[in-house]
C-alpha cells in the first residue's frame, strides 16, 4: 500500500468504502450517506504523532463546524506514522480525549479502522477482523444524532456485528480479496481458515 500518491491512497480508501463497507453491507447505514455525498474524507501525508494529532484537531473542528448536510461522516486517513495498530490505538484513545475536552462528546463519536485490525480476545488469523480492517488507519468520525436516528429505523442494530462476523467467515479469505483485491496485499491469504 505504500509508493502510491495520495490520489491514488483516497482513491484506494473511496474503492474500499463501495465495495467493501457498503459493496458488504458490512455497514447497512453507510450507502445512503455516501450517496447523498456526506462522506468527507481527510488524508494527511505527515507520520510525526503530534502532527497527526493536530491534524486530528483540524478535522474534528471541521466536522464540528460543518452543516450535517454538507459533511455527514468523516474519514481521516494517515497513510503514515500508524502502522502498528497498538500504536494506533494509543493514539485512538487521544483522539477520544480530544474529542471530550474539546466538548463533543455526546455529539460526535469515532470508529476505528486499521489494515491490522484485531478484536480482542479472538483469534488473529480469524475473518471477523476483516470487518474494521481498511487500506490505511483510518479514524471514522461519526455525528452522534444521525447514528441515532438510523439505529432507531433498523429492524435490529444488535445483530449487525454478529451478522457480519458470520458472513466474513463463510466468504472466506479468497472471495473477499476477489471483491476487493487490494486485500491480497494484506496477507489475507495466510487467514484462510
Amino acid at each position: 500500500m505504500q509508493n502510491k500518491t495520495e490520489q491514488q491512497q483516497l482513491a484506494l480508501c473511496s474503492a474500499w468504502l463501495e465495495k467493501v463497507v457498503i459493496g458488504m453491507n458490512l455497514c447497512p447505514f453507510a450507502k445512503p450517506v455516501a450517496r447523498a455525498g456526506g462522506v468527507h474524507y481527510a488524508i494527511t501525508q505527515q507520520s510525526h504523532h503530534s502532527s497527526l494529532l493536530t491534524f486530528f484537531a483540524e478535522q474534528l473542528a471541521l466536522i464540528a463546524q460543518a452543516k450535517d448536510t454538507d459533511i455527514a461522516t468523516s474519514l481521516i486517513i494517515y497513510p503514515s506514522g500508524l502502522d502498528d495498530f497498538y500504536e494506533y490505538l494509543d493514539f485512538l484513545a487521544e483522539c477520544e480525549r480530544l474529542l471530550d475536552s474539546a466538548g463533543h462528546s455526546g455529539v460526535l463519536q469515532l470508529a476505528s479502522f486499521h489494515p491490522q485490525y484485531l478484536f480482542a480476545g479472538v483469534d488473529a488469523d480469524d475473518l471477523s477482523h476483516w470487518s474494521n480492517r481498511s487500506p490505511y488507519p483510518i479514524v471514522h468520525i461519526i455525528r452522534e444524532q444521525q447514528m441515532s436516528e438510523v439505529l432507531a429505523r433498523h429492524p435490529n442494530p444488535d445483530a449487525i456485528p454478529a451478522r457480519n462476523i458470520a458472513f466474513l467467515r463463510e466468504l472466506g479469505s479468497a472471495e473477499l480479496i476477489a471483491r476487493f483485491p487490494p486485500f491480497a496485499d494484506y496477507a489475507l491469504a495466510k487467514s484462510e481458515s
